[in-house]
Parts: structure tokens; sequence; C-alpha cells
């Protein structure tokens, strides 16, 4: 890795992946500068230099929804209900597609989108009404779609777990994406979810490098503690599914053949990979991130973007933005494809079962943790 700064510049944000609050222009709001530097842990382990900085704290404003499921038509993804038990995720991925959303609240996806999260403490009573009512339609629910249901909040506030109890009374399947192996914490729900085909789990790992990882999601877990869970998962009998999400190149595509071994090791059957996608505001963060951690090659980086999104930064279209176009995408996907046949991966994935769902009662007590 390649990292240049100049000594008359700001130090990196440490801990965060944004550098800056990236207010949006296109809703209208009022230019700001940035929020603000960060000094955790992390900086104290690695040492932050004589710079002094201002502690940037994450906070947590609960959310009193009026309704927990999301549906959609949209065309190009498996599934059409998803439920999000927070907003803003304080991973900092810096890729991270949904972090546009957080400009609907005249946040800004930059780093207000990691550091102001809401919370919604209701999730599970709602989702209990919802799954009550008499037209309601069974279909399993996509969890961790916008942002990742194992954040570090989750393990104050547990809305993750109250909703996977209620899933389970409910004979509901849910299917879980996550960067984190908090994920474990749930793990005897999802054994006995498991039994009944109730869930399938999927853990994204974007590099086997830590310090990689470090700068491109902060506040996620470590690489070997990811592919550790996947192998916990799948001894446990719960089905585990490795994505490669998203793949940037000339960055971390040179691990997608090692993340499959090291998943295919761990019992791991199925994998996936996604291209990254820089929708909206996502653009100007990376290249920002870019040209702060990898200033020897972000022109590459956005030369190869560009060359599989049709010449731009990002492709919104149905289908083709999920899959990309061009000589670059073809060889991810074959190496992709050729990996998975040499270490077996990629078997079916076992389809959920929604036929023993039945409705619950929208005012009976849930257990208590």
């Amino acid at each position: 890795m390649t990292k240049a700064t100049s000594p008359l510049s700001p130090p990196p944000i440490r801990g965060r992946g944004a550098q800056n609050a990236a207010v949006p222009q296109r809703f209208g709001l009022a230019a700001r500068e940035a929020d603000g530097d960060w000094l955790d842990e992390r900086a104290i382990v690695d040492g932050s230099g004589d710079h002094p900085v201002e502690n940037l704290q994450t906070t947590v404003t609960e959310e009193r929804a009026k309704s927990i499921l999301t549906f959609n038509r949209s065309p190009d993804i498996p599934f059409d209900r998803s439920l999000n038990a927070y907003r803003g995720c304080e991973h900092g991925c810096i890729y991270c597609f949904a972090r546009p959303t957080h400009a609907y609240h005249d946040l800004s996806p930059g780093l207000d989108f990691e550091t102001k999260l809401f919370a919604k403490p209701d999730a599970a009573r709602l989702l209990r009404e919802t799954l009550a009512k008499r037209s309601y339609r069974c279909a399993p629910i996509a969890m961790g779609t916008n942002t990742d249901p194992y954040q570090p909040i989750e393990g104050r506030y547990r809305i993750t777990r109250q909703v996977l109890e209620v899933c389970l009374e409910a004979r509901q399947p849910v299917t879980i994406t996550t960067k984190s192996d908090r994920v474990l914490r749930d793990i005897d729900l999802l054994t006995e979810m498991a039994k009944e085909r109730l869930v399938a789990v999927g853990i994204s790992v974007t590099s086997l490098d830590p310090g990689l990882s470090g700068l491109l999601e902060p506040r996620a877990a470590a690489p070997a503690k990811r592919l550790a869970a996947l192998g916990q998962l799948a001894a446990a009998g719960v089905p585990a599914h490795v994505s490669i999400a998203p793949v940037i190149p000339a960055v971390t595509d040179l691990f997608i053949e090692n993340i499959l071994s090291e998943a295919a090791g761990r019992g791991v059957t199925s994998a996936s990979w996604i291209m990254l996608r820089l929708p909206h505001e996502v653009a100007p963060l990376f290249r920002e991130w870019l040209g702060l951690h990898f200033p020897d090659r972000a022109d590459k980086v956005m030369a190869i973007v560009r060359s599989v999104r049709g010449g731009r930064d990002n492709d919104p279209s149905f289908f083709t933005r999920m899959r990309p176009e061009g000589t670059w995408a073809e060889l991810f996907r074959a190496r992709f494809r050729l990996t998975c046949q040499r270490l077996g991966l990629n078997a079916v994935r076992q389809e959920l079962d929604c036929s023993r769902f039945h409705p619950l009662e929208a005012g009976a007590q849930m257990r208590l943790l």
C-alpha cells in the first residue's frame, strides 16, 4: 500500500472511512465543513503523530418508526422485502452504497452516516404486528441489505436478536448479510432456525489484509474474524455464504482466490461477488479516499471502474448495475468462476421454507432477553 500526505495537510481521520461531511448539493442543502477529526483506541495504538485532534463521538437517536418492513419491486434483486433495524452504520465502509440514504435526513453521507446513527427499538413489536395481519403473505425477509444488523450498537440494543426471536416464533424465513462476527452472539437462535430451514447467513469479506481492511472498513470485524465466523456457522449447521463485496479493481481484486480458498476450507459451500458501485455521493467520497490512501493508483482504479460501468462512475440501471461489463469485468468473473469450480464452491443454496409460517398475535408478549 502506498500512502502519501503533505506534512502541512491534516492527517487522515483515523477510525473513520469518510474524511468529510459531504452534504449533497442535489437536495439543495447548505454546504458544511468537515465534522471534525477522530481519535480512538486504534489511533492510540497506531500513533497519530503530533497533530491535535478532536474526539468525534458516535451518537444514536432512537427512532419511533410506524412500520418496519420495506417492500420493493426491483427486478434484479432476489428479495421483495427487507428489514433494517438501524439507519447509518458505524462500520464506516467508504464504498457503502447506502451512504446516500442519510441525505434524506438532512445529514451527510460522509461522516454523519457513520457517526450519527438511528436505532429502531420497536422493530420486533412492529414486525409482530405485521406478521399478525391477515393480508400478510410469507416470503424471506432480507436483513443487512442497507445497513449492517450486527454493527457495534447491536451489542447494546439487541434489536436484531429480538427480530430473530419473532421470526423463529412465526416460522418466518430470514436472510442475513453482515461484516461482523457479532452474528455469533445469536448462534443459538440461528442454529435453531437452520434446523427448520428458516435462515441463511452471508458474510462479506473484501480482503485478507487487516491493514487495508482498517482503511476500507475501519470499524468492521477484521477479515480473520469474519472467516472464523463463517467456519463456526457452517460447523453449527447454519447455511453460510461468503460474499466478496465489493471487488475494488487494483485494490482488493488480488484477494479473490485466497478469500474463496479460506472460506471453502472452513466448510462454506456457496460464494458470490459484487463489483464496486459508486452511486451519488459515494463517488466523490471514494475518490477522496483513493487520493488519500492510494494516490499512486487512484486514476487507474477509477479508469477501470468507468470501463465496467459504461464510461461513468456508476451505472444505476436495473440488471447492469449488478452485472458490470467489459474486459475487466469478464476477467474478474472468470477468475471467480474458475476458483469456485476448483474449490467445489457455489453449491445450490438451500431454499428457505415458508410453508410453516403462522401469524402471531399482535399483542402477545415477547420473550425477555
